[in-house]
């Protein structure tokens, strides 16, 4: 049965690599959209997230087959992160799937003239999630742990983007509904940064078998709130 279980193993690994490459390529092509104003772009990229959708349900029941046969505590890790994994890709499909919303409909509209780093926030965040992916696969906790405190580079960037739209929406009030889509498409960035971050902390779960989501706090046990987290 080892033998077996090892091949499905190796193609549930490949499946959520198959779905992380999707997943990216929607986010790139609902920032091609809104850049380039490409209505039609933006409808197929909206369309594409049942494709996600589907993975997401094909991982499932693969693991749960999987888990089944898991002979090793290690092995039932790798098949419970791999599940996690998936939600949070299908959570970043979803985000773009957002994001080319708001490409749809700003297409159609006068663009805003202010300059905004949504494309180097777009880079920041898939770079997380290729690295994420990587150490997943490389079985590298230590780079997993890296792209961690990056989430806060890309939660500084919509903060910036956030004030800039204001002031634009201040001085320009025909605007407010056209910036008010480009704060969303931010935040849908910065999410997708979250999940990137979630899935580090998922591989250094797999590989060091320790939980990082929630460090313990300093103080006297009162809840230290960060009101800049993202």
């Amino acid at each position: 049965m080892e033998p077996l279980f090892n091949i499905g193993l190796e193609a549930l690994k490949q499946k959520l690599l198959t779905m992380a490459s999707h997943a990216e390529t929607a986010v790139n092509e609902a920032l091609r959209a809104l850049v380039e104003r490409d209505y039609d772009l933006a409808l197929r990229v909206k369309e594409d997230d049942r494709i996600l959708d589907q993975f997401e349900l094909e991982i499932d029941d693969m693991a749960i087959h999987l888990l089944a046969q898991a002979p090793l505590a290690s092995d039932l890790r790798f098949v419970t992160v791999a599940m996690k994994i998936s939600q949070n890709l299908e959570r970043v499909g979803d985000e773009a799937s957002k994001i080319a919303k708001r490409a749809r409909d700003l297409s159609q509209e006068p663009p805003v003239k202010v300059q905004l780093d949504l494309p180097r926030m777009a880079a920041l965040a898939l770079g997380m999630l290729k690295n994420a992916l990587d150490a997943f696969v490389n079985r590298d906790p230590v780079a997993a742990r890296d792209v961690i405190p990056r989430d806060k580079e890309v939660d500084a960037l919509n903060r910036q983007i956030n004030r800039e739209l204001a002031e634009h929406m201040m001085d320009n009030r025909d605007t407010i509904i056209r910036c008010l889509s480009l704060i969303i498409v931010s935040k849908s960035l910065e999410r997708i940064a979250d999940h990137a971050k979630n899935v580090a902390e998922e591989v250094v779960y797999l590989y060091e078998a320790q939980d990082i989501r929630h460090p313990a706090k300093s103080g006297s046990g009162a809840a230290v709130w960060d009101q800049g987290a993202g």
